[in-house]
C-alpha cells in the first residue's frame, strides 16, 4: 500500500503513458489508453483529493458542480463567473456552422451581452445537470435524481439503489459531450457515507483532477445534508487515457513528489443540497506544485 493516495494516481498515469494502446480518438489528437482502473481516497479525516503534483483550480470545479446542481445547460452563468471550461464546445460549433473566425473572449462577450445569442449558441444540450435534476420521465414530467438520492439516503440508508446517472441514451445525440463521469453510487455503513464514481472515459492529464475533487465535494455535501460522516470515494475508470500532446505534462508531474492533501470544510449547512453557495466551500492547507499548461482536446 502506498503512503499517499496521489501516488496511486501517478502510478496509473505512468502505466497508461508507457503501456497504453496508442490510437486515434474522436478528437483526432490521439491517446494512449488502458481499460479498467480503480483508485480509492479516504475522506474520513476531513481531507479532500485535490492533486498536489500540479496546481488544480479547485474554485472553478466548485462553480461547475454547483452549476450542475441547478440543472442549467447554458454556459452563460459559468462565463459570468469567469469559468471557461465549457466554452470550447459551443465555440467550435459556432465556428463550424457560421464560418465566422471568432476568438474565445469575443464569443463569451457576446454570450454575456446578447440574450438571443446566448440562447442560440451557449446551450450545450441536455448535459449533466439536466439529467441529474430533470431526467424526462416519459410522461411529460421530469425526475430529480439528486433529490431522490437524498430522500433515499435519509429514509432507507441500507438500500443498494443509491444511484444517479447522466447516461440517458435517448438524449446522447443532443449533448455537446456525452457524460464522461456518468454514474454515481453510494453506500451507508456505520454512519459513514461512501461513494463510487464510474467514468466511461477519463482524461488523466486534465479531467481527472476536476472529476475526483467534484465527486469528493458532492459526497461531503450529501453526507452533511443527510447527517452522515464522510467515508471513502472510490473512482472507477473505463477508458483511461492520456492525450499524445500531453507528454510534457506527464513527465513534469511524474517527476514531482505528492504533498499532503488539503482540508475541506463546509461553512454552513443549507436547507437542501441545492442551496449550497460557492462561499460555503472552504479549502485550507493547499500547497501544490506549480500548474502545468496543456491543451484541451475538443
Amino acid at each position: 500500500m502506498t503512503s499517499h493516495a496521489e501516488q496511486d494516481y501517478l502510478d496509473l498515469m505512468r502505466r497508461v503513458w508507457r503501456e497504453g494502446d496508442e490510437r486515434i480518438d474522436r478528437t483526432g489528437v490521439g491517446t494512449r489508453a488502458l481499460f479498467g482502473a480503480t483508485l480509492r481516497f479516504d475522506l474520513s479525516d476531513g481531507t479532500v483529493p485535490i492533486l498536489t503534483t500540479k496546481r488544480v483550480f479547485w474554485k472553478t470545479a466548485v462553480r461547475e458542480l454547483l452549476w450542475f446542481l441547478t440543472g442549467d445547460t447554458n454556459i452563460r452563468p459559468l462565463v459570468a463567473q469567469g469559468v471557461h471550461i465549457w466554452t470550447d464546445w459551443p465555440l467550435d460549433r459556432f465556428r463550424r456552422e457560421t464560418g465566422e473566425a471568432i476568438d474565445r473572449d469575443a464569443f463569451e462577450a457576446r454570450i454575456l451581452a446578447d440574450d438571443g445569442f446566448a440562447a442560440r449558441w451557449g446551450d450545450l444540450g441536455p448535459v449533466y445537470g439536466r439529467q441529474w435534476v430533470a431526467w424526462p420521465d416519459g410522461k411529460g414530467g421530469t425526475i430529480n435524481q439528486i433529490a431522490a438520492l437524498v430522500d433515499g439516503l435519509r429514509r432507507n440508508p441500507a438500500s443498494r439503489r443509491h444511484i444517479f446517472t447522466g447516461w440517458n441514451v435517448a438524449d446522447l445525440d443532443r449533448m455537446a459531450l456525452p457524460p464522461c463521469h456518468m454514474t454515481y453510487q453510494y453506500q451507508v455503513a456505520d454512519g459513514r457515507l461512501s461513494g463510487i464514481l464510474y467514468q466511461r472515459s477519463c482524461d488523466l492529464g486534465l479531467g481527472f483532477a476536476f472529476n475526483i475533487f467534484e465527486a469528493a465535494l458532492l459526497l461531503r455535501m450529501l453526507a452533511q445534508i443527510c447527517d452522515l460522516e464522510p467515508g471513502e470515494i472510490v473512482w472507477m475508470g473505463g477508458d483511461v487515457h492520456v492525450y499524445l500532446n500531453h507528454g510534457h505534462l506527464v513527465e513534469e508531474q511524474l517527476a514531482r513528489t505528492p504533498r499532503p492533501f488539503p482540508r475541506l470544510d463546509l461553512a454552513r449547512r443549507p436547507d437542501t443540497i441545492f442551496d449550497y453557495r460557492f462561499e460555503d466551500v472552504v479549502v485550507t492547507g493547499y500547497d501544490p506544485h506549480p500548474a502545468i499548461a496543456a491543451p484541451v482536446a475538443v
